[in-house]
């Protein structure tokens, strides 16, 4: 993932083994782990159980796994809260309450995912309260309202972004006038930049060098965008993709190309991004219809997308839009990748293992787990040869390796 052989695609810093999942979408924020050796197939119901842990609260937030701990979010009762599991075991280490409950009809809680940075973390509620939490014991370091900072309204269904680290810098999306993308002090919380004036979206900001310039990208509720690390200052705009409902998805770049896409009939684009004059300069690849991500995100894998258009997986050419593929698979559902394969999980509960190739699909096996009153939206997280899946208040943690 390289642009004119300047730098790495996303480099966040987050130090981590290399098989933990330190933030929203692993590593790179890009839904891929770099494990290997993992197992090819399942027995007919499934990977082994390791464990099974209750108590998580309501919520869809997904996980972050380092130096074995497992983060995420939750709600119960009249707050929603941060908390902190043994990987080995399952077992609750801590528990620190975290912003007022959000309650809507699709389902309750918190959507984002702590992020990991050091002994460090940072989790934002559906209400927007943002946190800083010591890893080890919860406690806590600093915290604001990102809505009542910065004069925003918190969205239909919830603020749902995971926090960007990049450099000093946290990046977040609150929203208010003038400030629908801030950079915070990441150590203090105090206020570098703000820039434009966008609601916020679902999706969660991603970074990348472009040339000699650092680039924040977004996709807010009207438009993808392109910002300067640096200050904030408005890099190019691309409103196409949007539309008025949901912005989910999280941007993917590489080689210098960014790919956005929302569902609710709009579809998907590839951008070129070229240094120019000093900054950047934006230029539309392609617009497809083939590839309308919902509220989950696709994959890049060997030069192909595999996402999920709307309710069908889809297998798309990253440069071309050349659809490969489509299958009904799981069902709609969420997509991550590791040593070959995709990992789908469909919202009603069912798990495949779908090898990642662009010769058709090909299913090695599907278990299902136990799914409630709401959909199981949370994507599937893989880290040190385990899988984790949630459904709301339940975590289960499968051995994928065969160890």
């Amino acid at each position: 993932m390289l642009f004119q052989s300047i730098g790495l695609a996303l480099l966040l810093s987050l130090p981590a083994a290399p098989a933990d999942w330190p933030q929203w979408r692993g590593v790179n924020r890009d839904g891929i782990s770099p494990e290997t050796g993992l197992l090819k197939s399942w027995p007919a119901g499934g990977p082994r159980l390791v464990w099974k842990a209750a108590g998580l609260g309501e919520g869809y937030s997904a996980f972050s796994v380092v130096d074995g701990r497992l983060f995420t979010q939750g709600q119960r009762g009249e707050s929603e809260f941060v908390l902190a599991l043994d990987v080995a075991t399952g077992k609750k280490l801590w528990e620190v309450a975290a912003g007022k409950p959000f309650r809507e009809r699709r389902g309750h809680g918190p959507r984002g995912t702590p992020t990991v940075d050091g002994n460090v973390l940072y989790a934002e509620g559906a209400d927007g309260t943002l946190v800083c939490l010591e890893t080890k014991t919860g406690k806590q370091v600093w915290k604001v309202n990102l809505v009542d900072k910065f004069g925003a309204d918190v969205i239909h269904w919830g603020m749902s972004e995971s926090p960007l680290v990049d450099g000093e810098s946290l990046i977040v999306t609150p929203g208010g006038r003038g400030a629908s993308l801030v950079a915070l002090n990441k150590k203090s919380g105090e206020l570098i930049w703000k820039s434009q004036s966008d609601r916020a979206g679902y999706s969660s900001p991603v970074a990348a060098n472009v040339g000699g310039t650092r680039v924040i990208m977004a996709l807010t509720g009207e438009a993808a965008i392109g910002l300067s690390a640096k200050n904030g200052e408005l890099l190019w705009r691309y409103d196409k993709v949007s539309n008025r409902t949901a912005n989910i998805a999280t941007p993917i770049f590489s080689d210098g190309k960014v790919f956005v896409s929302t569902d609710y009939g709009t579809g998907g684009a590839l951008l070129k991004l070229a240094a120019e004059g000093g900054g950047v300069k934006m230029s539309e690849v392609y617009f497809s219809r083939e590839m309308k991500n919902h509220y989950s995100s696709s994959v890049l894998v060997n030069g192909y997308l595999y996402g999920f258009n709307s309710t069908v997986l889809t297998a798309m050419k990253f440069e071309t839009g050349e659809v490969a593929w489509r299958d009904r698979s799981v069902g709609k559902g969420s997509v991550t990748y590791a040593d070959g394969h995709l990992y789908t999980l469909g919202e009603n509960g069912v798990m495949g293992l779908v090898e990642a190739t662009p010769e058709g699909y090909k299913e090695k096996s599907r278990f299902e787990i136990p799914r409630g009153e709401f959909p199981t939206w949370t994507p599937p997280v893989i880290a040190n040869g385990k899988l984790f899946l949630r459904e709301q208040d339940n975590l289960y943690c499968y051995d994928i390796k065969g160890t």
